[in-house]
């Protein structure tokens, strides 16, 4: 043998006998652990951290952390103790018999590489993603005064558009993501709570929320199929944690008022103008009356929270409840909701069976105001006083806009409620190490109550002598999903994930409703609604929904060492809503990723910690538009005609019918292709970069048909086109991190184009829609807005401005010479669909010392100022008010519609701006955390629109980017209820 032999020998024998001790000495770690080692593990804040790996170097000894942070475990007296915690830098320290304390940093490179994210039907860690997926924990929701939970996302999130128009608190947001995928369906994304899909998000308080994971792109969102074509929102709510019983306590008391209100003129300058302008007949009612001020109030408003968590290993709680009451700057407005929220968990058969039952309920009182109060707030008389001599309230009669709107809003009754309740029980068992099975049965219960009076003697309800109503309705939905997930890894670089399941949603939609007039006593209200005299046909109505969604889906995915993944879903959704020759429609989905940094050839790239590039592509859809039912050939009363029914010798109800059959109605179908690379920079910047084609078919539109050959005048047909393209930007720095001193910024910016491709076939044809405010200022009727194909959504169209003319009337371009102003003369003045939506956060904190603020805008979108081209025309004086701004130009025709009224809508808002202290609670064994703070809300708005506030409502078709005051009354236009300008004082405390 010689000695190149031997001594490979001798090295093979020499690592054998290494490996046997190392495995011995793992095996049999306890035999030589001779000392206890107890401490407990913080945070930079000297916030304990719970649930933190504590192991043995090198071994397979350890244990995790109680929740007060702390741990105890016996280890050998040479041992190197691990400490281990996600978002956080490991820490390797000898053990030690004395008391330790060990301190953990922020790493911004581990946190977005283990962020654990939900991904529908399972969890993934962020860095294995392949699809286009946004995570928000509950420390970068936006704080303040939230009357809808939507509003903790607002500007959090690239591509997602947290719209909330006005200031109502009984108003919720509207949100689209990517554009939005359809005309006349909801684009409102699908929201899944803790595992229930369609949950209203609102049945959760902002305080029971951990995160929010938001699917954008198909290959992410196509696992929910049919419903998902708008994307998908994951609500992940606060869980169970065992260890010591934990109290945690929020709260806050805030006020605030009107942020932004039209100048009109006073009392004072209303008479200098009826003197300077003699005008005769004017009258003055002698009083001075700023209606906006009246018609306004500083709203007060409070919120609190209570928590209470605790347990075992095998069984583990917590219970919250939550009482926002929010008054809004409106008079008469506001909104009382009490929230409660139960999850309990159980470990049972050795652990391998895991039971999760939760329990939510919202309950809410709210008193909408007529919004037509708002429009009188404008129109009336600044020398008309709110009360006479009596001490009635005030009216001049025979003023249709002239109402007193203050009397408007109190004389009035509108009391409405509503329940919310949501129960979910969870079963989670392993059959098999990696093979589980899950059943996930859900119930919803949804109620709302409206109870409605107007007094005979207002002047809204003299003309009926009295009118009330109460209606309601109640939807009751199940749901039971069973799947099973199977997780395997094949030596140490294959990883394989497969899901597969079923579920069955039964919706049900009952309502009803009752009203009557002629009242001989306002006294009883809403409450004796027999007790009026007029009753009239329709004044009493009820009527019940059902339908049905039978699901099959099935995700794989597969890592290969952590470098290269693939992943593909299929979801086949059979649905009753969907015509009899479409009733199933299918949608796959697949996704590739490669980790570029982790290859050999990036090693040596210091700068680049983390580098990942995606490529997704898959089918959604859209059944929001299709109701129960839509697809059948419907029979029912023709609109209040009667006919002469000789056998009782008296008038019925005609019936005929109200809707033609579609067997060939279907979902609308989105098609998305997504490119997209995550990246960590120097260890302190992380980002994502996303680029999105998003091809809608089949749009639900509802076409005219002639008569015959069908039997009614319409249908509901799937036609049109529609296209979103976009690239969306997100950024998070940790630009300074000491023991000291830390700040972190947020930054988002998205950019999307959308348009209408199609809107007829050889079937069904429409021309271009014309849609929006009808205005009539001087000529014929005519639309502000028109539905065309090779346009966005929202698109105005209408008279082009190019100046004024020596009698400082409005000069129209007259496109075909005819010397008349009409539609023909119309032409693309913008549109209401935003180019660019951002957002920017940024937190700091030095010692005890934390602030933070959050900025959101819209960029590039138009808006019709309605209001201001109704209300500036000298032409209402003397009879009604104007702005100041009106007596200021040379106008004598303002109030005609043309491009002198759309204006740039972009804006930047300061969404909030906060200040907290931290007290040291250490000297204390029963306080864990205290903190105050102080928070202002919408301090500012940077924008040149000249009306009182540029978020307007930009949903639907039929008056997107409209600023309008003028609605019908009794109608609501959220846009012109003044958005507030708040301040609160909160306390947060932990025991």
């Amino acid at each position: 043998m010689n000695v190149h032999k031997l001594l490979k020998y001798k090295l093979a024998l020499l690592l054998f006998l290494c490996m046997s001790i190392i495995a011995n000495a793992n095996s049999n770690s306890y035999l030589f652990a001779d000392i206890t080692v107890k401490g407990s593990v913080l945070d930079n804040k000297g916030t304990p951290l719970p649930g933190v790996s504590v192991t043995v170097k090198g071994s397979s000894t350890g244990t995790t952390t109680d929740a007060d942070g702390k741990f105890s475990l016996k280890v050998d007296d040479k041992a190197v103790l691990r400490f281990a915690f996600i978002g956080f830098e490991a820490v390797e320290l000898p053990a030690s018999s004395s008391a330790m304390r060990i301190v953990l940093q922020e790493s911004v490179t581990n946190l977005s590489q283990v962020t654990v994210v939900s991904i529908g039907y399972g969890t993934a860690r962020k860095n294995d993603l392949t699809g286009a997926i946004n995570s928000v924990n509950a420390n970068k929701f936006n704080k303040g005064v939230i009357t809808s939970t939507e509003q903790v996302l607002q500007g959090r999130v690239a591509g997602l558009t947290v719209n909330r128009a006005g200031g109502d608190p009984v108003n919720g947001s509207s949100m689209r993501l990517r554009g939005g995928t359809s005309l006349t369906a909801s684009s409102y994304p699908l929201v899944v709570v803790d595992g229930v899909l369609g949950a209203d998000i609102n049945t959760i308080s902002p305080d029971d929320i951990e995160s929010m994971d938001v699917l954008k792109d198909a290959s992410a969102a196509a696992i929910y199929g049919a419903r998902a074509a708008n994307g998908v929102i994951i609500v992940n709510t606060k869980r169970p944690a065992s260890g010591r019983v934990k109290i945690d306590y929020t709260g806050y008391a805030s006020f605030g008022y009107a942020a932004n209100t039209i100048d009109m003129l006073s009392a004072n300058q209303w008479r200098q103008y009826v003197r300077d302008k003699n005008i005769g007949g004017a009258v003055d009612y002698g009083a001075s009356t700023d209606w906006q001020d009246a018609v306004t109030q500083n709203a007060f408003s409070q919120n609190h929270s209570l928590s209470l968590s605790g347990g075992t290993e095998k069984s583990s709680y917590r219970a919250s409840v939550n009482f926002l009451q929010n008054n809004g700057v409106v008079i008469t407005s506001k909104l009382n909701r009490i929230n409660g929220k139960i999850n309990v968990t159980q470990k049972a058969i050795k652990d391998r069976l895991n039971i999760d039952v939760s329990l939510s309920s919202t309950y809410d009182e709210f008193n909408p105001i007529d919004y037509s109060a708002l429009r009188y707030m404008y129109n009336v008389n600044p020398t008309m006083p709110i009360f006479d001599a009596d001490g009635n309230y005030f009216e001049a009669r025979g003023n249709l806009d002239y109402n007193n709107p203050v009397a408007q809003l109190k004389q009035r009754r509108n009391d409405q409620t509503r329940n919310r309740f949501l129960g979910v029980t969870k079963f989670d068992f392993e059959i098999i190490k990696g093979l589980k099975a899950v059943a996930n049965l859900s119930y919803i219960n949804n109620s709302f109550e409206n109870l409605f009076y107007v007094p005979s003697n207002s002047m809204s309800g003299q003309s009926d002598q009295g009118f009330g109503q109460q209606d309601g309705n109640t939807v009751k939905e199940k749901l039971m999903e069973l799947y099973m997930n199977y997780d395997t890894k094949f030596g140490n670089d294959h990883v394989l994930n497969v899901v597969g399941g079923y579920s069955y949603f039964d919706s049900t939609n009952e309502w009803y409703g009752l009203q009557r007039r002629g009242f001989d006593s306002d006294i009883f209200g809403y409450y004796n609604l027999g007790s009026g005299q007029d009753y009239r046909v329709g004044d009493l109505w009820n009527g019940k929904a059902n339908w049905k969604l039978i699901s099959f889906f099935g995700r794989a995915s597969y890592n290969y060492k952590g470098k290269y993944m693939i992943s593909g879903t299929l979801r086949n959704d059979g649905s009753s809503k969907f015509g009899s020759n479409n009733k199933w429609g299918l949608f796959p989905s697949g996704a590739i990723g490669w980790n570029m940094a982790d290859e050999n050839f990036m090693k040596d790239v210091q700068w680049l910690d983390q580098l990942k590039l995606r490529v997704g592509y898959g089918l959604t859809g859209n059944q929001e538009g299709i109701a129960p039912y839509t697809s059948l050939a419907l029979t029912g009363p023709l609109n209040g005609e009667l006919y002469y029914d000789s056998a009782s010798n008296s008038w019925k109800n005609a019936y005929g019918p109200i809707q033609n059959p579609n067997p060939n109605l279907k979902w609308e179908t989105t098609t998305q292709l997504d490119i997209g690379a995550d990246f960590t920079l120097f260890k302190r910047l992380t980002g994502t970069v996303d680029f999105y084609n998003k091809k809608t078919k089949d749009l639900l539109y509802t076409y005219r048909v002639p008569q015959p050959p069908y039997l009614y005048s319409t249908i509901l047909a799937n036609v049109g086109n529609l296209t979103n393209k976009g690239v969306e930007l997100t950024l998070s720095a940790n630009v300074y991190n000491t023991d000291n001193f830390k700040w972190n910024i947020d930054f988002n910016v998205a950019k999307n184009k959308q348009e209408i491709t199609k809107l007829s076939n050889q079937v069904y044809t429409t021309e271009a829609v014309y849609s929006g405010l009808l205005v009539n200022r001087g000529f014929s009727n005519i639309y502000t807005q028109v539905i065309k194909e090779g346009y966005a959504p929202g698109t105005f169209w209408g008279p082009k401005y190019l100046g004024l003319d020596e009698n400082g009337k409005f000069i129209l371009e007259d496109l075909n010479g005819d010397g008349q102003i009409t539609e023909a003369d119309g032409q693309f003045l913008g549109d209401s669909q935003p180019d660019f939506s951002g957002g920017l956060g940024m937190s700091f904190n030095y010692k005890n010392w934390d602030a933070g603020f959050s900025m959101y805008g819209l960029f590039g979108q138009k808006l019709l100022n309605a209001t201001g081209m109704s209300i500036t025309d000298d032409n209402r004086l003397p009879s009604n008010n104007v702005p100041d701004e009106s007596l200021k130009d040379q106008l004598t025709d303002q109030a005609r519609f043309s491009s002198y009224w759309i204006e740039n809508g972009s804006f930047v808002r300061l969404q909030y701006l906060t200040l907290g202290y931290k007290f040291n609670t250490k000297a204390t064994s029963w306080l864990r955390n205290a903190r105050v703070y102080v928070t202002g809300e919408n301090l500012f708005v940077i924008t040149k629109y000249k009306g009182a506030d540029p978020e307007v409502s930009l949903d639907g078709l039929s008056m997107p980017g409209i600023d309008n005051f003028i609605t019908p009354a009794g109608s609501s236009n959220p846009g012109s209820y003044p958005k507030a300008r708040t301040f609160s004082l909160g306390l947060s405390l932990s025991f």
